[in-house]
């Protein structure tokens, strides 16, 4: 996987203080939003704080989800922070068709060792039908993922009529080559517990960490995608056991290890010893 990243939080891009806050949160990435947060009296603004903010290196990463791209204001946020030595990748909302992420690779630069990355936010059922072409579009997107409040006004449903378009975006980033996705917010900041429950539901969707809202969601978020304790001594069982034995296996305890499940292991062991 070449993004560990388990915890993603949101701040508004005109109120620094938040955003200040965001980055000493220990959240693995702060992304700044000129986009919905935002009001429209605010955006220009919000898009001259956030510059001055990345206009030096940060101790985080930081991506900015810039506005629409269909409209200048998207592409002013683009022209404004693509170069900026503090900004950690930008994020593209409401993506529907790969050329909307090339339009973007040509407005940050041809080449792709100097622009920054890219990941494209699906929100929409077109943007879900066409997750793979997005995926692929270009080697600058780094990452897919849903922006499942518009997507569930788009398709008239209820959070369980998500997990097929959330199964379609996770096959689409690995198909491509990508790092698993992050999960969407979940709105309500008190609700640890449904956090929690949600966070197990899209782990087992195979979604890695999540984007939050609020810094106490951040500890339930990273405690739900790191591996347990259990998970960890079945990782290093497997490993141990490939290690003297090349082909399939059955373990003592009647588990049976071929070279899928021990994949599986490694990665479970990478994710625990991820640095920080």
């Amino acid at each position: 996987m070449t993004d560990a990243y388990l915890t993603w939080l949101y701040a508004p891009g005109d109120r620094p203080h938040v955003v200040a806050k965001a980055l000493a949160s220990g959240a693995d990435v702060v992304l700044v939003d000129l986009e919905d947060a935002v009001a429209p009296g605010r955006k220009e603004w919000a898009r001259s704080a956030t510059t001055e903010l990345l206009a030096a290196p940060q101790r985080v990463p930081v991506h900015v989800r810039v506005n629409a791209l269909d409209s200048p204001l998207g592409v002013a946020d683009i022209a404004a922070l693509a170069g900026l030595p503090g900004l950690g990748g930008l994020r593209l909302p409401k993506i529907t068709h790969p050329s909307e992420v090339l339009r973007v690779v040509g407005l940050t630069g041809p080449d792709r060792r100097k622009g920054p990355p890219l990941y494209a936010l699906l929100e929409s059922a077109l943007g879900v039908e066409r997750a793979f072409g997005i995926a692929a579009a270009h080697p600058a997107l780094r990452g897919i993922a849903l922006g499942e409040s518009d997507l569930r006004a788009d398709l008239g449903v209820a959070d369980e009529g998500l997990d097929w378009a959330r199964a379609r975006t996770v096959v689409a980033a690995r198909a491509a080559g990508l790092s698993p996705p992050a999960q969407s917010v979940f709105p309500d900041v008190r609700d640890v517990d449904g956090l929690a429950r949600s966070c197990a539901h899209g782990r087992a969707l195979g979604f890695l960490g999540r984007t939050a809202i609020h810094p106490r969601q951040l500890p339930v978020i990273e405690r739900a995608y790191l591996p347990t304790c259990e998970e960890l001594a079945a990782a290093e069982d497997i490993v141990k056991a490939a290690a003297t034995d090349g082909g399939a296996l059955a373990l003592p305890d009647g588990r049976f290890v071929d070279a899928a499940v021990v994949a599986g292991a490694r990665r479970t062991l990478a994710l625990a010893q991820r640095p920080r």
